[in-house]
C-alpha cells in the first residue's frame, strides 16, 4: 500500500501529522488545521538568520525568535518569557546585549548582531536560563493580602468564577474577572489589569480528572506557571472527587499572558453544578496555596 495521501487529499496520515505536529508544539491535537494551528506551522519554518527582527506590529512571530530568546536567556539577558514573540521585553534584552557587545543598540537583530550573538552563544554552552530564574523571583508574594488576580472562563462556567472571585476577596485577594472568552483577548485583558496571575477556569464535559495546564515548549517553561497549574489541579482534585493531573502546552493564553497563568480544565458538568462552591473555594485555595510556595 502507498505511504502517505495522495497530493491534494487530508486524508488519515495527512491528520496524523498534523496530530502529531499539534502534540509536540503544545496544542490540542484535534487534528484540524484551525487558524491558530496553521499559524504555528508558519512559525515553525522560520529559522534565526533568515529575517530581520524587530519590534513591529503585529508583533512578529516565529521559532527563529524563540531560538533567539533561549540564545539571549542563557547569556543572562532576560527577554520574558520564551514565546517566539519578538515583544518589548525581547527588544530590551536584544539592546543590552547589543550594548554589552560594543554594538549600536537600536533593538533590531540583524547580521551584526547576530554574528555576535552566535560567537558568544558557543563560548558559553546553554546554562540555567536568567527568565525563569526572574519568574520565580518575581512571583514570590507570601500571601493573598493585595494580591491581584485575573480570573477567565471557558465553557460557560461563569458561576464559578464569580464564586472563585468573591472567595478570594474574602481571603483578602483583589480578583479581577476577565469577561472576554477568546484566549488572546482575554490573554491580552489579563496584561493590561496590574493582575500578578491568570486562572481560566474551562469545563471539559468527558473530564475524568482536575487538569491543570501551564506554559511549555521544548525550549522553556513557565515554572511558576507550573506551580500554579499543580496547586489547582490538587486542591480542585479533592474539591471534585476526581483525579489530578498537569500538563505543559503552549495554547494562546497560556503562551502571550505576560504573568503566570493556568488553566484549570474540570468536569463534568453536572458534578460541577453540584458543586460550584467547593470548587470555587478550592481556586482561592490553590492560589493562596501557590503564593506560599518559596518557588512559586
Amino acid at each position: 500500500m502507498p505511504l502517505g495521501d495522495p497530493p491534494g487529499v487530508f486524508g488519515p496520515s495527512t491528520r496524523a501529522a498534523v496530530e502529531a505536529f499539534q502534540r509536540h508544539r503544545g496544542l490540542r491535537n484535534d487534528g484540524m488545521v484551525t487558524a491558530s494551528t496553521w499559524d504555528r506551522l508558519v512559525e515553525a519554518g522560520r529559522r534565526i538568520g533568515d529575517r530581520v527582527l524587530s519590534t513591529t506590529a503585529p508583533l512578529l512571530r516565529g521559532d527563529d525568535i524563540a531560538e533567539l530568546q533561549e540564545r539571549l536567556a542563557a547569556l543572562g539577558f532576560n527577554p520574558g518569557r520564551v514565546d517566539g514573540i519578538y515583544g518589548a521585553a525581547t527588544r530590551s534584552a536584544v539592546a543590552g546585549f547589543q550594548r554589552d557587545a560594543g554594538l549600536p543598540s537600536d533593538g533590531v537583530v540583524g547580521p551584526a548582531t547576530l554574528t555576535e550573538l552566535r560567537r558568544l552563544a558557543a563560548r558559553h554552552p546553554r546554562s540555567t536560563l536568567v527568565n525563569e530564574v526572574k519568574e520565580r523571583a518575581a512571583a514570590r508574594h507570601g500571601s493573598l493580602d493585595a494580591l491581584v488576580v485575573a480570573l477567565g472562563q471557558a465553557g460557560g462556567l461563569d458561576a464559578v468564577v464569580e464564586a472563585a472571585a468573591r472567595a478570594l476577596r474574602g481571603r483578602g485577594a483583589d480578583a479581577v474577572v476577565v469577561r472576554e472568552s477568546d484566549e488572546a483577548p482575554m490573554a491580552a485583558a489579563a496584561n493590561d489589569s496590574t493582575a500578578r496571575c491568570l486562572v481560566v477556569v474551562r469545563l471539559d464535559p468527558g473530564a475524568a480528572a482536575a487538569t491543570g495546564l501551564f506554559f511549555a515548549t521544548d525550549r522553556s517553561e513557565s515554572p511558576s506557571g507550573r506551580r500554579l497549574a499543580e496547586s489547582l489541579a490538587d486542591h480542585a482534585g479533592r474539591a471534585l472527587g476526581v483525579d489530578t493531573a498537569t500538563r505543559g502546552m503552549a495554547l494562546t493564553v497560556l503562551r502571550e499572558s505576560r504573568m503566570p497563568a493556568s488553566i484549570l480544565e474540570v468536569g463534568p458538568l453536572d458534578r460541577l453544578v453540584e458543586r460550584t462552591a467547593q470548587l470555587a473555594d478550592a481556586v482561592a485555595l490553590a492560589v493562596e496555596g501557590w503564593t506560599a510556595t518559596t518557588d512559586a
